[in-house]
């Protein structure tokens, strides 16, 4: 698969209980090789950066060397295959990702595990070690995300490695009922420099937008009556096993 990639999508959240709301927002999003990052010239720069600090582990190691570390943490080791990532870029010095996905390639090619990085909007993260044996996984949920949502319950992630077209979805699953569901679709575009402008065009400051349509979305839930599950005492930013 070549990479560098952009993916032009859109991004469905619906909550169906206790209230059935639904929010959407069209996005772009970078596929990359974690070894190759993209190499833009000066003036696109500002346009898409990426930090280890924006994601799992230190900010002052690389994010491949990150990725690696939390793998030998769960006994995998990928003896140096290829990493892929799927993430919104820093748009003129800010990110949000609500989801950050890594698919992580044994050196013979085979797709040995994907880690969905979820991020809040009090800056903490988790990441979840997802089989690639099944199409289908589910997952014990660990972390605080929306404060209209206990810590509880299981994700059912859908993560396939994105080709031509995107097509990934994460539900919240509990006692048989589907909470809530986020559905992230897209089509893939060139990478190259006039790709990044036009989409910075056509989805001015994207991660600023995203960001303040979710805050926005809560406030809505809020103003609807929808009760608030306190986040717990001695949450940190730090992504946890």
């Amino acid at each position: 698969m070549r990479v560098p990639a952009l993916y032009d999508g859109q991004l469905l959240h619906v909550r169906r209980e206790p209230v059935t709301r639904m929010f959407r927002s069209r996005i772009y999003l970078w596929l990359v090789d974690l070894d190759d990052l993209p190499s833009l010239p000066w003036w696109a720069r500002p346009l898409a950066r990426f930090r280890a600090e924006d994601h799992l582990g230190r900010a002052d190691r690389s994010i491949r060397s990150n990725v690696d570390d939390w793998l030998a943490g769960h006994d995998v080791d990928l003896t140096g295959g290829r990493i892929l990532m799927l993430a919104s870029a820093r748009v003129l010095g800010y990110v949000f990702n609500p989801l950050t996905v890594f698919w992580c390639h044994r050196a013979d090619g085979e797709l040995a595990c994907v880690i969905a990085e979820v991020c809040n909007t009090y800056g903490e993260r988790h990441c979840y070690l997802v089989s690639a044996a099944e199409a289908v996984t589910m997952v014990d949920k660990r972390f605080y995300v929306s404060p209209f949502l206990k810590v509880g319950g299981r994700y059912r992630m859908r993560l396939p490695v994105p080709g031509e077209r995107l097509s990934l979805s994460i539900s919240l699953v509990d006692h048989g009922r589907t909470l809530f569901s986020a559905v992230l679709t897209g089509r893939r575009k060139s990478a190259g420099p006039s790709s990044v402008l036009g989409m910075a065009l056509t989805r001015p400051l994207m991660p600023h937008r995203v960001s303040i349509a979710i805050r926005l979305h809560g406030i809505r839930l809020w103003l609807s009556g929808l009760p608030v599950t306190p986040r717990a005492a001695g949450s940190t930013s730090k992504e946890s096993p």
